[in-house]
């Protein structure tokens, strides 16, 4: 009887714990859906692959949400919730409360203000009193919070629906994770202001320089006129930008940031009754939005009048420097309707990336560039857009046309009966395979909370796909595409709205790194169950063995099984690429295009789409890897196909002269884009001209090459030494039986990989400033300096610690000292590089994206920290923890065990490095740090790359650190 008393007891005491939750029966990522006392939603779902979890806390309030005349809002009070609470991120938070209060007025005056000296004199005031408060204020403690506890990903992001937080923490953190998230998301206090929203315009900046969000911008404009989607943007305007209000954005917070309008979602390794009484623990007490009689009322989002049909089509034109495109956009109901369904179906039997009517019928017969299509889905309004780029001599309308002919098949039904089942069932394949990462959980929590989608809704997908018919597609087709969609030509041209902005006058705020809250204090000394690490044993986690196709050949394979799901990874790993002969490049992409003797090109497509497989050929500097991924047990099927076209592929004269003009006209347009004229110019600067990027042919070479001896490169491809890598759920047995048409191909002894030229990275021996011209309103830099030092296995622990501390995060000296004390950048960081080759040298570099008038600021304030480097113990100790925590918990699984072995191989080595870091981690000191930065890169010399618009910058003051190269564009591609 006593026994069973305390049973009876045990079971009442786990009840009154255990809260209630929704499941939807058959649901693969068994989720749980709490719902709190006061309206918080928590979804939770369980995958124990790695002692970590990811964490989204979603907000669904987003752009949308802004007031008109303070576009830009929910995204600046994104940034600011990293500033901290009356817990953290202040020393004094009763002294330093009037001088926020004082701050908040002033800009209310500076917002009304229009005489340009008014605003400059009120601007230097906000300045001085942003001093007296900045006293109080350590910067990025939210940041040491979460470096902390070993946290990964700390970021959020904002669209026009949400504003969401991120973060990846150890299992074992879930406790100190809520306690964190809870106190921020209650009592977020606005510090730091002025210099934070330097950091927005520079990103502002970076906007303007996307042709991609303008044309998204003039799309929206035109489909969702009169309603915050066409109206506003998430990055705000410039004038609202300059002219903030802490006032509203402190009753946007009270107004949104509320629980009943907040959701937790999270996936990994926990458990969920113990994970949910930590919630209901920490955020259970947060007051939500109430009615007049007390009770949790809803959140209501804003209602706007219901937008008219569109009836013809609207034609709208944005003018940038890069290539010249064409969208055509469609306007379909919200998120949470099912025409989101058909949707998904349309946009894969458009644009899947291998046998989709777009695929099949423009991209893989070259009619033009580039085209593509998809399908957005917002919680008011989705879209479903196509996109095309067109070839040399082509119009935006042939492109047009050529798009609208393709809705038009679809409409028709002119497509195979088989397209409808394979979309089917490589949708199926997608989910299955994001079902694989706690990210993609997470985030489906969050598209299903924001857009009001009911989980069951979600989860019931794939049988609602399953019931799809070809007539139901073609309805649809012929109700919703019709000329009710808005056209936006992307022309190319220097944009005549763009405007230039001086910088302000911002007196650095100190950066306070050696002054510690209690708060994080507390945490830092908070006793978790530690994660017991685990590291790679390539002898115990991986399997070697050989394949004997003939007695005199052998092929050394490494195998890891897949013991979760039907998924596999092949690969046919080659030790040479292109520095031995870059022309495997253009092999890889010609037979893209090609059928065989007796498969036409479109029918290759479609089969492997058909067993929802598909390959790839990868070309690196020094490896070719034959790849086919996909459904397991479609591999031996899919080995064949792929040897079939490698050994059969056929020459198509009229594809080949195609893909070089194609390829020519994507060469000419890489030319108008900053990012890439960046990557060009930083690898001519790392390594001149030859290098990676510059080692390539022109069209005029192409056309000599004779495309057969192209082929034929492929085709005897297998006859040199190669590794046979493999992931999925075979055993060895049949794994060697599923290659046999590989192995039929082998004709006598393997011939050995042939030698390349490498590619070498320069040495700095002097100053140096190597300059390329473009020009925009922003300038890209990165200071590099090498000694030609071989890598040393014995230091890589200081140097991950060194990259920890100084220049990786956001809890970092270069982030604190260039963004948060002085918004000189959005984007800042710096690293000290290992080599990945055994052989090749370290170097460091330093990155930055600023406005053209505080680059001189930039690079006089990276001489200062790099010269002498700031030294913070408190910092020092977060950043060993967060390495450590790191360390610990992370888990190297599936085919990233086989790459794992394959990097070590490069670079000489035999185990595991992470694991040689993580014992070393307790015996390094400050002083080491130190001492390796003072060796390595204080008072060298650098060679500065930069590009920029020189009529925009101060090259009088940046020719005092080095002659300055100039180098073209043409020098810079080397075409």
């Amino acid at each position: 009887m006593k026994n069973f008393l305390i049973l009876i007891c045990a079971l009442l005491t786990f009840a009154s714990c255990s809260k209630k939750y929704e499941e939807v029966k058959g649901d693969m990522s068994q989720t749980r859906i709490y719902t709190l006392k006061n309206g918080l939603k928590v979804y939770l779902s369980v995958n124990k692959e790695e002692p970590r979890i990811q964490t989204f806390i979603a907000v669904r309030t987003g752009s949308k949400n802004d007031p008109a005349e303070t576009t830009g809002l929910a995204h600046y009070l994104e940034h600011l919730m990293f500033k901290g609470t009356a817990k953290f991120g202040v020393t004094d938070p009763e002294a330093e409360a009037p001088l926020l209060d004082d701050i908040e007025a002033r800009y209310e005056k500076y917002r009304k203000l229009t005489d340009p000296e008014a605003r400059r004199q009120a601007y230097h005031e906000i300045d001085s009193v942003s001093q007296l408060a900045a006293q109080y204020f350590i910067p990025n403690e939210y940041d040491k919070l979460m470096s902390a506890i070993g946290a990964e990903g700390t970021n959020a992001y904002t669209s026009e629906d949400v504003t969401c937080y991120t973060e990846d923490i150890p299992s074992n953190e879930i406790e100190n994770w809520a306690k964190i998230q809870s106190d921020r998301f209650q009592n977020m206090v606005i510090r730091g202001f002025h210099t934070e929203l330097e950091a927005v315009y520079e990103e502002y900046n970076i906007h303007l320089t996307s042709d991609i969000d303008k044309l998204f911008t003039a799309m929206s404009a035109k489909l969702y006129p009169n309603h915050p989607y066409g109206t506003q943007t998430t990055i705000g305007t410039q004038e609202h930008l300059k002219n903030p209000s802490i006032t509203n954005i402190k009753e946007y917070f009270k107004k949104w940031y509320v629980p009943n309008n907040v959701a937790i979602c999270m996936a990994g390794d926990f458990d969920p009754d113990e994970t949910i009484a930590i919630i209901e623990k920490y955020f259970g007490e947060w007051q939500p939005s109430t009615d007049a009689d007390g009770k949790v009322a809803p959140v209501e989002q804003p209602s706007f009048p219901e937008l008219a049909p569109i009836t013809a089509p609207i034609d709208t034109t944005v003018i940038g420097l890069e290539a010249e495109t064409i969208w055509l956009g469609w306007r379909f109901d919200e998120a949470k309707s099912l025409q989101s369904d058909t949707l998904q179906v349309i946009e894969s039997m458009l644009s899947n990336g291998t046998a989709g009517l777009i695929d099949l019928d423009i991209n893989q017969q070259m009619k033009m560039l580039e085209a593509w299509g998809g399908a957005m889905a917002s919680m008011d309004y989705s879209m479903f857009l196509l996109a095309g780029t067109p070839r040399e001599g082509q119009t935006l309308d042939e492109v047009r046309a050529l798009l609208l002919a393709e809705i038009e098949k679809l409409k028709k039904g002119e497509f195979s009966d088989d397209l409808l089942p394979s979309v089917i069932n490589n949708l199926k394949l997608q989910y299955y395979n994001a079902l694989e990462n706690n990210r993609s959980r997470a985030n489906m929590f969050v598209q299903s909370f924001v857009n009001g989608t009911p989980w069951e809704q979600e989860v019931k997908l794939l049988d609602r796909l399953e019931g799809m018919t070809k007539e139901q597609i073609v309805a649809f087709a012929n109700r919703h595409f019709q000329n009710n969609y808005v056209a936006v030509y992307k022309r190319q041209g220097v944009d005549p709205t763009q405007k230039k902005i001086d910088k302000p006058q911002i007196t650095p705020i100190p950066t306070n790194r050696d002054l510690v809250s209690d708060f994080v204090t507390e945490i830092q000394n908070s006793e978790v169950k530690p994660i017991e690490p685990k590291f790679v044993d390539f002898q115990k986690d991986l399997t070697f063995g050989n394949l004997n196709p003939l007695p005199e050949i052998q092929i050394p394979y490494i195998y890891v099984q897949n013991n979760e799901n039907g998924r596999f990874q092949l690969s046919f790993h080659y030790d040479f690429g292109e520095e031995s002969d870059v022309r495997y490049n253009y092999a890889a992409e010609y037979i893209d295009y090609l059928g065989t003797d007796s498969l036409t090109a479109e029918q290759l497509k479609q089969q492997f789409y058909k067993l929802a497989c598909n390959y790839h050929i990868s070309v690196g500097s020094r490896s070719i890897d034959v790849v086919l991924n996909g459904l397991g047990e479609n591999m031996p099927q899919a080995v064949a196909l792929l040897e079939h076209l490698l050994q059969n592929a056929k020459v198509d004269e009229d594809a080949y002269r195609q893909y070089i003009a194609i390829r020519e006209k994507g060469r000419v347009d890489a030319k108008s884009d900053q990012r890439t004229n960046f990557q060009y110019l930083v690898q001519y600067g790392l390594y001149g001209p030859y290098n990676s990027y510059r080692n390539s042919y022109t069209a005029q070479q192409l056309a000599q090459e004779n495309p057969q001896e192209l082929l034929d490169l492929l085709k005897n491809l297998s006859q040199y030494e190669h590794t046979v890598l493999y992931y999925g759920p075979m055993n060895q047995l049949d794994l060697t039986a599923a290659l046999d048409s590989h192995m039929a191909t082998l004709k006598s002894t393997l011939k050995p990989v042939p030698e390349g030229k490498h590619y070498t990275m320069q040495a700095t021996p002097e100053n140096e400033i190597l300059i390329a011209p473009f020009d925009a309103k922003n300038i890209y830099m990165r200071m590099y300096h090498n000694e030609q030092l071989p890598w040393n296995a014995d230091e890589a622990p200081v140097k991950a610690l060194f990259n920890e501390y100084y220049g990786g995060g956001m809890n970092t000296i270069v982030f604190q000292e260039l963004r948060e004390a002085r918004g000189l950048a959005y984007n800042a960081y710096a690293a000290y590089v290992e080599p990945s080759y055994k052989g090749d040298p370290e170097y460091y570099f330093t990155h930055i994206i600023t406005q053209n008038d505080k680059m001189m600021d930039c690079v006089r304030q990276f001489h200062v920290i790099l010269d002498s480097i700031p030294e913070s113990e408190n910092a020092f100790k977060i950043a060993k923890d967060a390495l450590t925590k790191r360390l610990a918990s992370q888990r190297t699984t599936k085919f990233g065990l086989i790459n794992a072995w394959l990097y070590a191989k490069l670079r000489g080595i035999d185990y595991d490095i992470n694991e040689r870091i993580y014992n070393a981690l307790p015996s390094i000191t400050l002083n080491d740090v130190v001492r390796f930065e003072q060796e390595r890169m204080a008072r060298k010399p650098y060679r500065y790359i930069i590009l920029g618009d020189e009529k925009e910058l101060d090259m009088a003051a940046l020719q005092q650190y080095g002659p300055v190269k100039r180098v073209t564009t043409q020098e810079v591609f080397g075409y």
